[in-house]
């Protein structure tokens, strides 16, 4: 096209746009509406649950987040949570309730709340009357009960309407506090289903910022007694290697330790809020921590050195906290409030104080540290060759024409960090690859193609990355190299057979995120596809149904009765293009790969993927085996 073909469509294009934009362009919409039409600018992006960020956690979240905050002033001591099988989130607390004569306000009116009132609610999350108006807008039903003084008063509204405003009734055995019960919209939020760890999770940090308070959900206790303290001992999945370092003081909160493990995992709450995204005074943490460790040795450490494999969380109290979103989960908040004292002076000086003079104190501990850095500083100088020449094969390779299938987000910024709905699929073979590239939405999904099995990187060390060609590729196409601040795609999709070749080439990957990335699987961006083992086709209305296990086929027969016919797929390179489609889009069934303490992963990952062939072999012969009578 020439530039005066392109000049005439452009003009054309715009006159087309004016005289669409006229008078009736101009609308003006309900809050409860507006909420409904762009919720993504009050609870982030939706999702179907596969995400600790997607949209139905967030509505829980507002919801839990409320009640936090009566815990804090000093009210109540419980909070019970209930999710039930149709995905009905009920939340009761035992706080003061909310003021029923403005029950139908608090619920249904936005920017209203008593939380404007610094008197009433001091250093709290909750601070702009919105969240549970959002989550009464987005949700099919909402119910909210109020109990005070003997007597309760229940609203219920059905997606941001008002359907009921109830009397005042006697409730003289029911204690002070709110009652919330909401479903989420499954028109708004397709497919989704509340993932039982991610929330299980949620309780157990809202618990070790309460100290104290219990929290249950469907009826399992959540309870901490020593904070942060209790939260490193619980999911650390390494031993430390000196007992954790535990300071409380006035608004602030900090525990620190080092592992075995590659990479940095922090944990960061303001206000009692999971700071997920961390924010300035994680950023202040970071820095002063290595600072003023390098001070103590009084050496020039490299500050990577320092923190490498370590393993804390901060938790500080501010008023009028700032976060980036309404989803708040990055403080933006640089200085705090009383005072006018700056964040990194509040959190570097706590941090002088307390650090400096316990690593004088405690010689073991000291000695433990300055052993891990000097480690990490020799391993850092041996990798700087070999990483040089690393990156100069992966040039080299050309990784987007060889082994990577870039989006188009991505194909022109190669450097660009990851976006919101950017995906890549890890396979394995030319079939495969071939069919999800065909299918695939490529403006924001990526395949990269393994050859053959990837090498068992278990007991090896980070040199193995670079002088493993498949290792070296793919590092280089998730551009996780230094950190994973860089990381390019939000989910890292493993796509395999489900035969014992794609389960074992599964593992393998698995443990290459475990042992050389393992923030990547912390910060849930590591997650597997489900495809269809089975297609069942009725041969005379020419409907089908993908099921994902035997159970699903049968379902699908007894539905779709006589004369169906029934594909059993061995492979992903059985499934044609235009039916992969259904599965990696809006369908697309993924499960997030998760760490907990209690899996034992270490431990795990010695006994399958270590060097105790016969006790896997023992292992594997005796669960073969039959049953007796």
């Amino acid at each position: 096209m020439t530039i005066d073909e392109r000049e005439k469509d452009d003009t054309l294009d715009l006159k087309r746009a004016t005289e669409k934009y006229n008078e009736d362009s101009v609308a003006t919409l309900k809050p409860m509406e507006h909420i409904r039409l762009r919720p993504g600018m009050y609870i982030g992006k939706l999702g179907d649950g596969t995400a600790k960020d997607d949209g139905i956690y967030v509505l829980l979240k507002e919801v839990i987040d409320n009640s936090i905050d009566e815990y804090t002033m000093g009210y109540g001591k419980s909070i019970e949570v209930t999710i039930s099988e149709e995905r009905q989130v009920t939340i009761r607390d035992h706080g003061r309730g909310i003021p029923q004569g403005s029950l139908v306000k608090a619920v249904g009116t936005m920017n209203t709340g008593a939380k404007y009132d610094n008197e009433v609610f001091k250093k709290v999350v909750g601070l702009n009357g919105v969240g549970l108006k959002a989550v009464n807008a987005l949700s099919t039903r909402t119910e909210v009960t109020s109990y005070r003084d003997g007597k309760g008063k229940t609203v219920v509204f059905e997606r941001g309407e008002l359907v009921e405003d109830g009397e005042l009734f006697d409730a003289p055995s029911e204690p002070t506090g709110t009652l919330v019960s909401f479903t989420p919209d499954d028109t708004i939020f397709k497919n989704y289903r509340y993932q039982k760890d991610f929330v299980e999770e949620m309780m157990r940090m809202y618990a070790y910022l309460q100290p104290g308070l219990k929290l249950y959900l469907n009826g399992e206790r959540f309870f901490s007694k020593d904070g942060l303290l209790d939260l490193l001992n619980d999911t650390m999945t390494s031993e430390p290697l000196y007992p954790i370092i535990h300071f409380v003081g006035k608004d602030i909160e900090v525990a620190i330790t080092h592992s075995t493990q590659y990479g940095e995992e922090y944990y960061s709450f303001v206000n009692g809020q999971n700071t997920i995204h961390g924010g300035t005074h994680l950023s202040a943490f970071k820095e002063h921590v290595a600072r003023t460790i390098r001070d103590f040795y009084n050496r020039n450490f490299d500050y990577n050195d320092i923190r490498s494999g370590i393993t804390a969380a901060i938790s500080i109290r501010i008023q009028d906290p700032l976060f980036e979103s309404q989803t708040k989960t990055k403080l933006g908040s640089r200085e705090i409030a009383e005072g006018g004292t700056t964040i990194q002076k509040f959190v570097s000086d706590f941090l002088k104080e307390r650090l400096d003079d316990y690593l004088h104190m405690n010689e073991e501990t000291a000695d433990a540290l300055l052993q891990k850095i000097q480690e990490n500083e020799r391993e850092r100088k041996s990798l700087a060759g070999i990483s040089k020449a690393a990156k100069e094969r992966a040039k080299k390779a050309n990784i987007h024409n060889r082994k990577l299938r870039d989006c188009t987000q991505h194909y022109n910024d190669p450097k660009a960090k990851n976006k919101e709905d950017t995906q890549i699929f890890i396979t394995e073979g030319l079939s495969a690859s071939g069919s999800i590239t065909q299918s695939r939405n490529a403006e924001h999904q990526a395949v990269f193609s393994l050859r053959g099995k990837p090498l068992n990187c278990y007991g090896r060390k980070k040199e193995v990355v670079y002088e493993n060609e498949e290792f070296n590729l793919l590092q280089a196409a998730l551009n996780v190299e230094d950190d994973i601040e860089g990381l390019r795609y939000n989910k890292v999709i493993v796509a395999t057979d489900a035969d014992v070749d794609g389960m074992h080439i599964r593992l393998l990957l698995i443990t290459f995120f475990l042992r050389f990335f393992p923030e990547l699987i912390r910060q849930n961006h590591v997650y597997i596809l489900q495809t269809p083992l089975f297609r069942v086709r009725d041969k005379k209305d020419r409907e089908t149904i993908y099921c994902y296990d035997e159970a699903e086929r049968d379902r699908a027969i007894a539905k779709l009765g006589e004369g169906v016919s029934v594909t059993r797929f061995k492979g992903l390179g059985e499934i044609r293009p235009d039916e992969f489609k259904e599965f990696i889009g809006e369908n697309m069934r993924i499960d997030p790969v998760v760490m907990r303490k209690e899996d034992n992963v270490q431990e795990l990952l010695e006994f399958y993927m270590g060097s105790n062939t016969s006790d896997r072999q023992d292992f594997i012969v005796e669960n073969l085996q039959p049953e007796e009578d």
